[in-house]
């Protein structure tokens, strides 16, 4: 009796430990590639609790997220200028052909590193021959869209599929670095010298139009006091001339008299206006 119930016991355990060991998981965000004494099976298994033959069969978790994985590389410009180029790649493997991936290749850090960074290297290169190094600065957003087609392509040849590509930095040599800022300087010099000469150019026709402005008004008074006095002397007669130095006159003779004594004379004013 007691033998049979260590050995229910040892049975027991047996069972357990095997149903223990033999369940696995599939991560979220994951596939899990199975193999069979080493033979890789045709199906993954998705996320998720699976059992498993214990030593016979074994899953491998491979995830299907997208990664991010950074790369530079140095090349030659179309003006044979050395640049330096850093790139941000998010790719993922293809899920319905991980089997096939896992096959030829491996696991995910495998992949980046027999396909996805030679084929970086070499699109690097091809992309950065087709612009100069100022075209490489100026039209950055085109040499994007040229680069991330040349590499999404090369890549869909081995399953890997690009999300997102980003050009983080271009580095130039010292000398041609050196070049181009001297070029900045001198067209910001330029640029300065036509902006001052235009200035001077609108004061210097802003003040002309003042002084043409102020020469106008002051013919134009002049002309329109000529115009008065002409009109004036037309006008005036020996009368108006008498009344004026009637209304003039306070009523007193002068403190002074000249040689005879003579005193203020209106009669005088009057001939005197009429001749």
């Amino acid at each position: 009796m007691k033998f049979k119930q260590l050995l229910l016991r040892v049975l027991g355990a047996s069972v357990l430990t095997i149903g223990l060991t033999g369940c696995t998981q599939v991560d979220a965000g994951n596939l899990g590639v199975v193999t069979k004494w080493g033979e890789i099976q045709e199906a993954a298994l998705p996320e998720g609790i699976h059992f498993r033959m214990p030593v016979q069969t074994n899953i491998i978790n491979i995830s299907m997220r997208v990664q991010r994985m950074e790369a530079s590389a140095t090349a030659s410009s179309k003006d044979l200028q050395v640049v330096s180029t850093r790139i941000v790649l998010n790719y993922r493997l293809d899920p319905t052909e991980l089997v096939k991936i896992f096959r030829e290749i491996g696991t995910r850090l495998a992949v980046e590193h027999t396909i996805i960074d030679p084929a970086l290297q070499e699109s690097l290169k091809q992309a950065t021959a087709q612009f100069t190094a100022e075209e490489l600065i100026t039209r950055r957003q085109q040499v994007k869209e040229t680069l991330a087609e040349s590499i999404r392509v090369t890549l869909a040849k081995s399953d890997v599929l690009v999300t997102e590509l980003s050009i983080t930095d271009f580095q130039f040599d010292s000398q041609y670095q050196q070049a181009v800022e001297a070029k900045q300087v001198a067209e910001q010099r330029a640029l300065t010298a036509t902006n001052d000469l235009a200035r001077i150019k609108v004061e210097a026709e802003q003040v002309e139009a003042r002084a043409l402005g102020e020469a106008k008004a002051m013919l134009a008074k002049a002309e329109a006091e000529a115009k008065a006095q002409e009109l004036l002397r037309r006008t005036i007669t020996s009368e108006i001339v008498f009344l004026r130095a009637v209304e003039k006159w306070d009523g007193r003779q002068p403190n002074v008299v000249g040689e005879g004594g003579a005193i203020l004379d209106l009669g005088m004013i009057k001939k005197a206006a009429a001749r």
